[in-house]
């Protein structure tokens, strides 16, 4: 074969290798390609199972169906056997001359009378033997075998980089799939409605209602102030929903321009507006067959929920600057904590819009409506933040509980996890104490529950906190308590006696 054509040969097979990713449909065009230039009979490629120690054929050209499945071979057995177990190439000038022929697929006994040549080299990753390919081609003095068989092998190592390659893409694909199913388990877990802290009767309430809703498709609105868990009872819903494993998509919409919002719900077409230098599909598109989250609906301007309220009704909207329609099956759960009866009336928000968001609204109570789920919160963030930041905090000293409970928490739980953050980072100690908490709990002027204290007033406090904190740790042991405060019995008797501290009521 003259060099012209041994490239023009290379470079159709590396072409038909880079084209896609089907590994058998890559290998049956080479096998073709094959066939042409070299007057090739029949070919296989031959795969190693090094499991059984069996070698079966992968991808022919030129035999039937009955023929591969018989063309199998033990490691060493046969001239492929023998080229995969030691990898040497081998070429046979004359196949009825060679007794190791074995010709296990039964294709060449009709053949006989036209005499055949056999070409087999062996595919290779690294030093690793994995397969072979194969070649019948008519006899021909004139046709140097060697000549084929070194062009062969530049093809095998050809193939066997494709094989690499496919195998590194598709291990990745494996991991990434992988990789996706853990994370939306992860979340899925994450937002159990179960895991949603609160066993106060408002807060029942509002698991009831996530159960109950989280398997359909009605649109939620979820009402309450600022920090009382409004994302959190979303993405509860969500992942507990039979969209859970498609796409969740959040918009902030207080947070957005109002000359943008229309263009990142919507989307909107290259050329649409000034700056708009392609097409951009919005969250909506993005949420198709999922659900889209639009927190603070609240902030959205009149011209906007017009096109929101067409999305609710006929499932469809058009891009910024666009004629096509766009059809999406979006579930939508928007939440807010304005008075939106309040803006319809006003006419700052539309009522129909009003009314078709409002089909199953869940009211999150605020912290103050809920003392008992703040010890259980207060616990919680405890024991995060503790972890994140390798200390040993185990408890909250008792004035440090009157404390929390006594705060109005404006800023709800939001508030608090901050808070608990912020003492975590200041105790250096095992007991979160009151003056770990911010100046707001401690000075109490901004829920006015708490009198102001002198320096005296804050003294005595603190040593009443230490007193408490150290018959608890002793069980109520007088002599253990005021070791622990490295003082004497009488003077830790004469101060829990000052501040009406009884050690018997830890015992």
């Amino acid at each position: 074969m003259k060099k012209i054509e041994e490239t023009t040969l290379l470079y159709e097979i590396s072409e038909t290798l880079n084209e896609h990713l089907d590994l058998k449909k890559s290998l049956y065009t080479v096998l073709d390609i094959l066939s042409n230039s070299m007057d090739m009979v029949r070919g296989t490629i031959t795969i190693l199972d090094p499991a059984k120690n069996e070698i079966r054929i992968g991808v022919a050209h030129g035999l039937t169906r009955g023929a591969v499945e018989r063309g199998k071979y033990k490691l060493g057995e046969g001239i492929t056997g023998r080229v995969i177990q030691t990898g040497k190439p081998v070429a046979i000038p004359k196949i009825s001359e060679e007794p190791l022929f074995l010709d296990k697929t039964s294709s060449r006994k009709s053949a006989w009378t036209q005499e055949l040549s056999f070409i087999c080299v062996p595919i290779k990753r690294g030093n690793q033997v994995i397969g072979a390919i194969s070649v019948d081609r008519p006899y021909d003095d004139v046709f140097n075998l060697n000549e084929g068989k070194k062009l062969l092998s530049v093809i095998a190592t050809m193939v066997a980089r494709h094989v690499i390659n496919l195998e590194t893409i598709l291990l990745e694909k494996e991991r990434l799939r992988e990789e996706n199913t853990r994370l939306r388990t992860e979340l899925k877990n994450k937002y159990k409605f179960t895991d949603i802290i609160g066993n106060s009767n408002k807060m029942r309430e509002v698991f009831q209602m996530i159960s109950q809703v989280s398997k359909s498709n009605a649109t939620v609105l979820i009402r309450g102030e600022s920090g009382t868990g409004k994302e959190l009872v979303a993405n509860s819903i969500h992942y507990n929903s039979h969209r859970g494993k498609n796409p969740f998509i959040k918009v902030n919409c207080a947070a957005l321009p109002a000359n943008l919002i229309e263009s990142e719900l919507f989307g909107h077409e290259k050329g649409a507006f000034t700056g708009a230098i392609r097409q951009k599909l919005g969250k909506f598109e993005l949420a198709h067959k999922g659900t889209i989250f639009l927190d603070e609906i609240g902030s959205i301007g009149l011209d906007v929920q017009v096109n929101l309220l067409r999305v609710l009704q006929e499932k469809e909207f058009e891009r910024v600057g666009g004629q096509r329609t766009i059809k999406t099956d979006v579930r939508i759960i928007a939440a807010t904590n304005k008075n939106l009866e309040l803006a319809v009336e006003e006419g700052t928000f539309r009522g129909d819009l009003y009314y078709r968001l409002n089909v199953f609204p869940i009211y999150l109570p605020p912290l103050r409506e809920r003392k008992t789920d703040l010890l259980l919160l207060a616990d919680y963030f405890l024991e995060k933040y503790a972890k994140e930041n390798s200390k040993k905090i185990l408890r909250f000293s008792t004035p440090a509980i009157d404390m929390l409970m006594d705060y109005h928490w404006p800023g709800n739980v939001r508030e608090l996890e901050n808070c608990i953050e912020r003492a975590v980072l200041l105790c250096e100690e095992g007991v979160i104490h009151s003056y770990h908490l911010p100046p707001t709990l401690q000075t109490g002027t901004e829920s006015d529950t708490l009198p102001a204290l002198s320096l005296e007033g804050a003294v005595a406090k603190l040593e009443k906190e230490m007193i408490i904190d150290a018959l608890k740790n002793s069980r109520g042991n007088i002599t253990e308590a005021s070791e622990i405060l490295d003082t004497t019995v009488r003077k830790f008797a004469y101060k829990a006696k000052k501040f009406g501290v009884g050690y018997k009521e830890y015992r």
